[in-house]
């Protein structure tokens, strides 16, 4: 090992449900924190996430949930924002597509993730005359109270539940919710620092459901009806007593344990323990990348907490880790990267004199000394070419992280809360050293040394995630990485990879938000259901863990998910069918996250949905939340398109589903071969649409590595994320510096404005060519327009580009393409659909339409009556 000075310059399964008879009927009462839900087998597959901004006026909300605010004022027919198409085969019930587990960030709200497993239910208890007496003493409290609105990290597709079994499992529409754990600070859930009173027959917790027996204390669990003790802390006088109870009045509550760490200690921010951030950085850039790349380095370890302990590794055909012992100058340890670091080099370079792990308020000046010290790639070689030993890399950055304290006690070493984080800055693929692949794509064993490559980077990963560390790939310019190969490194971590342009400034944001986003750590996921219901598929950065709680809970039957990373920008998307009829008039559902925090506190965040049961059809389906069951048929669908050609064959799923849903829920035209899109499902065909288009499913994207990095991060995106990716968001600039939300057609593209149009990892900025031409007034608009674009991105991860053009360039068609091509509808539909065009003049709706140029693409009341359906009149 030698020591260089540098210049000191400048899966998936499916599972059956389980017969069982039916349970007795259960009393519903008021107190209690929320229960999980018993499910039946799920299936795990990638994931993807991102917290969003400002939510989607379009979405059905019940009166007590907070409604966006942002200075946006929202257009007539609001936009339709919705989510993408369902499973392919509508045989009922669906068996969800095999798929292995994968990992991503997501938004803030509920998530999605692939698996499908049968898990069998307890056998309902039976009750004597206390059950009967329970009910009773619940019973006023239940009609005159009503408990706290739904928790905002669980998100239904429908806020009833259909009782008859064979209409409920109708695959085209579905049924499910996205799950996400939700913020980890304020404002969260209500905090209780003691152990949660669970049923001693299935696990689930109490809440604010469960029946109570005030005299005695005991609780009846609303999943198996089993009748528990409370130690006497649910004893009171009357139930109005119980109101002050956080677990009997909230639908979301924690529990936090702080165990022998530092009891009775409730950890501020700033006491936190930081995790460390190890960069590895790619030494084979060219002058212009390197640049720019420097200045993102700078600007990062200025933005980092003074307490963060940072490391720094670069990479190219060896490996240097740099030492911030030595201020004057850029010193690093140099190891071969064309081989694993063997045991004796690691211990001499851990229990050596060096110091790679520093707190930036010790060591700001010499990292800023060694960003300085990087130099351009000399040698006459292609970019593809070089040699890049990055697993190497990521072996010796791991094993910084890590330190000399596997082999100490774990009484003297302090440990981080929460994970550590390497993140890896890479301008081209891994071609020397384990994990890597030939240089030239026509290497005669290039297919199988690709495998090989696969193999060795998700074991990598794997190693990882059990060290607690996430690995983040950010990856920039215009080399190819290979996707394919370094996905599995990030993705088995709990870590995200990320494609960009080049190292400027979209890159430089992402670098500071993945070191910055807190992550827990040791997260599992218990989903338990009342026993009529069972989760059929998960997806979602999770994978089904294995874990014997039979003898602590006779019959806990949970869906219990290993969590790669806890995240609030991470979602789960669980899809739930119906074993049989139901006969009550409410279903149970409970979601308990377990983790350890960042102030190495033990987490158990508890929620808990109750959902009334209907036998109405048209009930069902004005309870429908559009966007959800959108987000959540998006989710299943891309699940599916692995690549270019699944891609092409969910897109006909798309039209399937249209017309499966018009036939079961929709009615036919009197003297007509067409049928009727239900009414109640306005938005969800628009938002299908612009799925079946865009970017997750159409051809805008040139290349295909850049599609599968969008597929992965979408699979485990939160809801708002989710959205977004699928449906843009389209605002229009107006005088006064306000914007007007508009539907995203192509009949906002008006000479005399400006747009801006959010579609998740990007956003577009179009100015007008006649407001361009107002002296000042043009660019007053597009400062105003990027202002508004920062705003509504501003904590999303990873955070989006953010591009404007005007109005006749080139670059205008990857605006256009995004929107639904509404000029080609007749005038009347036009004004229907985009009521602003009611505001132009005739011979401004002239100009209008002579500005658009003839393509084949259908708009959305053509592609709608193409497959014999008439489209919803808009809300």
């Amino acid at each position: 090992m030698a020591k260089r000075p540098e210049s000191s310059v400048g899966y998936s399964v499916t599972i059956p449900p389980s017969q069982q008879g039916t349970p007795s009927p259960r009393p519903d009462t008021v107190f209690s924190p929320p229960p999980f839900p018993s499910s039946a087998g799920p299936i795990f597959p990638p994931p993807i996430g991102q917290p969003n901004q400002i939510p989607s006026p379009s979405i059905k909300t019940p009166p007590n949930l907070p409604s966006p605010a942002n200075g946006v004022r929202t257009g007539s027919p609001a936009p339709h924002l919705s989510t993408p198409p369902g499973p392919p085969v509508f045989s009922s019930p669906l068996q969800p597509a095999a798929v292995p587990f994968r990992t991503s960030p997501a938004t803030p709200q509920p998530v999605a993730y692939s698996s499908a497993s049968s898990l069998p239910t307890s056998s309902p208890p039976q009750f004597s005359n206390g059950s009967v007496e329970l009910h009773h003493q619940s019973s006023d409290v239940t009609e005159d109270w009503t408990p706290s609105a739904e928790s905002p990290n669980v998100l239904f597709s429908a806020h009833k539940v259909l009782k008859q079994k064979k209409l409920a499992n109708i695959p085209s529409l579905g049924f499910g919710a996205l799950v996400s754990s939700g913020r980890e600070m304020s404002p969260g859930p209500q905090m209780i620092q003691r152990y949660p009173h669970r049923c001693h027959n299935c696990g689930a917790y109490a809440n604010l459901y469960c029946n109570i027996l005030p005299g005695s204390g005991q609780w009846q669990c609303v999943i198996c009806r089993n009748l528990n003790g409370s130690e006497g802390d649910y004893v009171a006088s009357n139930m109005e007593e119980l109101r002050n109870v956080p677990e009997l009045s909230l639908p979301s509550v924690d529990y936090i344990q702080t165990g022998n760490k530092r009891p009775g200690f409730f950890p501020v921010s700033d006491s936190r323990v930081s995790a460390p951030v190890v960069l590895v950085i790619d030494e084979c850039l060219d002058e212009p990348h390197l640049q720019h790349f420097q200045s993102s380095l700078h600007a990062f370890v200025d933005s980092l907490p003074p307490t963060t302990r940072l490391g720094i590794v670069t990479y190219g055909s060896t490996v240097s880790v740099y030492d911030f012992s030595e201020e004057s100058i850029a010193s690093a340890d140099v190891l071969p990267g064309n081989k694993s670091p063997d045991q004796e080099s690691l211990k001499a370079l851990i229990y050596g004199t060096g110091i790679y792990l520093s707190p930036m308020h010790a060591s700001l000046p010499v990292a800023h000394s060694i960003f300085s010290s990087l130099r351009p790639y000399k040698l006459d070689i292609p970019e593809a070419s070089r040699d890049r030993c990055l697993g190497t890399a990521v072996e010796v950055a791991l094993a910084i992280v890590q330190g000399p304290s596997a082999e100490m006690s774990q009484g003297v070493v302090k440990r981080p809360g929460g994970n550590s984080r390497i993140i890896v800055c890479a301008g081209g693929p891994n071609t020397c050293g384990p994990g890597s692949v030939p240089h030239s794509f026509s290497h005669p064993n290039y297919a199988h040394m690709e495998k090989i490559a696969f193999k060795w980077m998700e074991t990598l990963g794997r190693e990882a995630f059990r060290k607690n560390t996430v690995i983040d790939i950010l990856c920039a310019g215009t080399c190819p990485v290979r996707v394919p190969v370094l996905q599995p490194l990030a993705k088995a971590s709990g870590g995200v990879l990320i494609l960009h342009d080049d190292f400027g400034e979209a890159f430089g944001v992402n670098l500071q938000r993945a070191s910055g986003r807190a992550a827990g750590s040791h997260g599992l996921l218990e989903v338990r259901c009342s026993e009529d219901i069972f989760v059929s598929q998960v997806i979602g950065p999770g994978e089904e863990a294995h874990v014997d709680s039979n003898e602590t809970f006779k019959n806990d039957d949970a869906l219990v998910i290993q969590m790669l990373s806890i995240e609030e920008t991470q979602s789960f998307a669980l899809s739930m069918e119906t074993k049989r009829d139901i006969k009550r008039d409410f279903v149970y559902f409970q979601f308990a996250f377990k983790f350890s925090d960042v102030y190495q506190s033990d987490i158990t965040r508890v929620i808990s949905v109750r959902l009334p049961t209907v036998d109405s059809v048209s009930s069902y389906l004005q309870s429908v939340q559009d966007e959800v069951a959108a987000v959540l048929i998006a989710k299943r669908t891309l699940l599916r398109a692995k690549n270019a050609n699944d891609a092409l064959d969910m897109r006909a799923t798309i039209d399937e589903r249209i017309k499966d849903i018009t036939s079961k829920f929709g009615s036919q035209m009197p003297k007509s071969k067409l049928y009727q899109f239900p009414k109640e499902l306005s938005l969800l065909p628009e938002v299908l649409f612009h799925l079946r288009r865009g970017p997750l499913l159409g051809s805008i994207l040139g290349h295909e590595d850049e599609r599968s990095v969008l597929r992965n991060l979408f699979l485990n995106a939160a809801f708002d994320l989710s959205l977004r990716m699928v449906a843009p968001r389209c605002l229009m600039h107006r005088q006064g510096g306000t914007f007007e939300e508009l539907p995203a057609y192509d009949l906002a593209m008006q000479s005399d404005a400006a747009v801006v149009l959010d579609h998740g990892t990007d956003v577009f900025i179009w100015l007008g060519a006649e407001l361009d031409a107002q002296e000042g007034k043009g660019a007053a608009a597009l400062a105003a327009c990027r202002t508004l674009a920062e705003e509504l991105t501003e904590m999303r991860f990873p955070a989006p580009r953010i591009l404007a053009f005007k109005e006749g360039s080139s670059q205008a068609r990857y605006f256009v393409s995004r929107l639904i091509p509404g000029h080609k509808d007749p005038p009347y539909e036009q004004e229907a659909r985009f009521p602003q065009l009611r505001t132009l003049t005739p011979e401004q709706r002239t100009k209008l339409k002579s500005s658009f140029l003839y393509f084949d693409d259908p708009s959305f009341c053509e592609w709608m009556r193409s497959l014999k359906v008439l489209p919803p009149e808009p809300s």
